[in-house]
Formats: structure tokens, sequence, C-alpha cells
């Protein structure tokens, strides 16, 4: 297994990690993480900054399996399809949890995974015919603006939510427009081929 291989199933533990860490329970077995008064006005439960620093590094190895396949003439099908079920267990998996834990509206996980869904769809279509879709820019927009808005959410939007600036909000909304945007180009481009 070459290393951009690698990189991309680490990103897969500790996308686990991130998600088993999240739902376990702690309190039921007496394990309290701390929590400490931001600037005398939020609240931060230290287990969201532990699973923001996790979730920073995981998304950095999203950069450099890509790059060190292309540069090291790596890339395969394998390693493309292994790229992408560690990059939907990292963000839908986060979605839907913080969504469950009310950080997030519910309504952002049902939009990012129905449209995942469409174009995961379209894309093995178009495979079928021979045909490779890249990824479009709108796309790699949306993936940065969806990882900066989740690295604000867990690090409770600081310090911007000092201000009133919801700056974490704005990016995970940004990231779910673009998400629909970037689909509905998948698709034109698919049906012109």
């Amino acid at each position: 297994m070459n290393l951009a291989n690698r990189l991309t199933i680490s990103r897969i533990v500790m996308s686990l990690f991130i998600m088993v860490f999240l739902l376990i329970p702690w309190n039921e077995f007496n394990i309290n993480f701390p929590t400490f008064l931001a600037g005398g006005k939020v609240l931060v439960d230290v287990r969201y900054l532990i699973v923001g620093l996790v979730f920073i590094i995981a998304s950095i190895t999203d950069y450099f399996d890509g790059r060190i396949a292309r540069s090291k003439n790596m890339c395969s099908d394998f390693g493309a399809c292994l790229d992408a079920i560690a990059d939907k267990i990292l963000v839908n998996g986060l979605l839907i949890i913080l969504a469950y834990q009310g950080f997030i509206s519910e309504v952002i996980p049902v939009i990012i995974i129905t449209r995942d869904v469409i174009v995961d769809a379209l894309k093995t279509l178009s495979a079928s015919k021979g045909t490779v879709v890249k990824a479009n820019i709108w796309g790699k927009i949306k993936t940065a603006c969806m990882m900066i808005g989740l690295v604000l959410v867990l690090f409770y939007n600081m310090p911007f939510e000092l201000w009133n600036i919801k700056l974490d909000y704005i990016f995970v909304y940004l990231a779910t427009v673009l998400s629909v945007v970037s689909g509905i180009i998948y698709y034109f481009q698919i049906k012109k081929e």
C-alpha cells in the first residue's frame, strides 16, 4: 500500500475516532471533560476542542494524500474510491453528529448527503459509459468552506463569537449552497457527455 493510501486510511481512522468520541456518553462512565468560560461569554467543552484538533489533522491528510498521489504518480481507482469514502465519513459523519447535538441545523446534513448520493450516482453512471467527470472548482470551494466552517463550529466560533459574528454558520451555510451549485454543475457536465 502506497503512502497516499495510508494517509487516506489514517483519515478514515481519525473520522471513526471523532464519531465514537463524540457519541460515547462519557458522563455515564463518570468521566467529565473540563469546561471553561471563554472571554467571559462562551462555555467551551474541551471534548469539542479535542475533536477540532483531530478534524484539522484529518483535513490536512485530505490535502496531502491527493497531492502525494499525483506528484509520485500513485493515482489509482482504488485510491480515488478510498479517498471519496474517507471524505464522506469525515464530513458527513461529523455533520450528522453536530446536527443531532444541536450545533447546526438538521437541514444541512440532509442537503449535503442527498447531494453526495446524487453526484455519486451520476459519477457511477458516467463511469459506466467510459467518461470520467472531474471535480469542478465549486466543489473544491465548497469543501474548503465546509472544513473552515466545521473547525469554527468545533472551536465554538472563537474568537468571532465574542463579537457576535457568526462566521461558523456563514461558512457552513455557504458550503451547503455551494454543494447544491456544484451538484447542478456535475449534472450538466454529465448530461453533455
